[in-house]
């Protein structure tokens, strides 16, 4: 199986991903900055919760048309307002005018616009694929964005201060690229059956409608559950994990450098970047020696295991050992657990599960915060235990329903086979 033998639309979603979160880690994960030094830290924290919570209703919002008008549509239809969106901000930020608030507003347009297009792509990446492809084709993927993400977020941190207008004429000539790409060269992947031409409130009944039907799939549920909790221990690293070595970690020598709290955590998260670069390629040919079971659930031991010890542990040899261990978990675990959610969703509402499995990251978010609050009471060690916990939550929800995980999954290849 080679990068040419994946449908095209799969070759041109990872061209079109990796190139827009190269240049949006130059500018994005700064925005935060921007709203702080605008509008003040306290707004700026409730501006960026306005912002997530607007992305989550819109999330499912976007889960729905996708099934309902097609994939297409939808991701043209967002690329297109973000496309706007990015040339609003620019023109906002240049050297003649300025609009931290008309940019506030284009940053929620385009977290409405991911939104809207998340589930459409994540779908037809499903439509297109056959199942034995799925496992590569989600490690090329989580190696690219990591990769983009990785590299687009060290050149912006040199640019962002000085060349703010600059980044967002570069982010504006992507934005027209995807634009382009989607245009000319994706082709759509599901026509659907249902009558289209309701009203708007009948609308938001199948809205709700169809994501009871989600709900009560049960087996997609527990998969979501298990997904939330050891999803919620990578958000760690930069919540709880890294305030508790800035606060306990002594400074300490390391080869020709002093390491306190802050800089480990830096130095931690920057490991884990590039060994997930450098394993994710390689993930494919060796996880075909073992069953995706048995692969699923021991790479989220080794995951759990590895945040155990980052959380508890202020030993710098010890805190790089157990990444190297976390990170072969994480690049085991991320491509097992999308080409199993790849088999769950019958083709009529792949857009509205995908959807709904999307919350996996907001909540994991909201675990992870709510830990920061609840470390402030609690020692490190019961903190420890609490995060450890989590964690073997999710790996045994997991060993607990891969059984019926497969059956689904033998029988979505059988049926795509006839």
């Amino acid at each position: 199986m080679r990068f040419r033998d994946f449908h095209k639309n799969v070759q041109i979603r990872i061209i079109e991903s990796f190139i827009s979160r190269f240049v949006g880690s130059m500018i994005f994960p700064f925005m935060a900055i921007y709203l702080a030094y605008h509008f003040g830290a306290k707004v700026a924290g409730f501006l960026l919760i306005v912002n997530v919570l607007v992305g989550i209703g819109v999330n499912f919002i976007g889960g729905y048309f996708a099934d309902q008008f097609g994939r297409r549509k939808i991701m043209l239809f967002a690329e297109v307002l973000r496309f706007m969106a990015f040339v609003t901000m620019m023109i906002c930020n240049s050297p003649w005018f300025e609009s931290s608030l008309v940019t506030f507003f284009m940053m929620t347009v385009n977290s409405v616009c991911w939104a809207l297009a998340g589930p459409a792509n994540q779908a037809m990446l499903i439509d297109v694929s056959r199942p034995e492809q799925r496992k590569l084709m989600y490690s090329i993927m989580y190696w690219a964005n990591n990769l983009s993400i990785a590299i687009g977020g060290i050149i912006g941190a040199f640019l962002y201060q000085d060349y703010l207008f600059e980044l967002f004429i570069i982010l504006s000539i992507v934005g027209a690229v995807v634009v382009f790409l989607i245009a000319a060269f994706i082709q759509e992947s599901y026509i659907p059956n249902t009558q289209t031409n309701l009203k708007v409130y009948q609308h938001v009944l199948r809205i709700f409608t169809s994501y009871q039907s989600v709900l009560q799939d049960r087996l997609f549920v527990l998969f979501v559950i298990a997904g939330v909790l050891v999803m919620s221990m990578e958000f760690q690293l930069t919540n709880y994990i890294g305030i508790r070595l800035s606060d306990e970690m002594p400074t300490q020598q390391f080869l020709f450098w002093e390491i306190d709290g802050v800089k480990m955590m830096g130095f931690l998260r920057s490991e884990n970047t590039i060994l997930v670069a450098l394993m994710a390629l390689f993930v494919t040919k060796v996880s075909r020696r073992f069953k995706d079971r048995s692969m699923l659930v021991m790479s989220c031991f080794l995951f759990t295991c590895g945040y155990a010890v980052i959380s508890y542990s202020n030993s710098i040899w010890l805190l790089f050992l157990t990444m190297v261990i976390l990170t072969i978990g994480e690049v085991f675990r991320v491509p097992v657990e999308q080409a199993y959610m790849a088999a769950i969703p019958p083709d009529d509402a792949r857009s509205s599960y995908m959807a709904f499995n999307g919350l996996k990251f907001n909540l994991g978010m909201l675990i992870a915060s709510v830990t920061v609050t609840v470390g402030s009471f609690l020692s490190s060690l019961t903190m420890s235990i609490i995060i450890t916990c989590v964690g073997l939550m999710g790996t045994w929800i997991y060993f607990v329903i891969t059984p019926q995980l497969d059956r689904r999954k033998a029988e979505a290849e059988l049926k795509q086979a006839s």
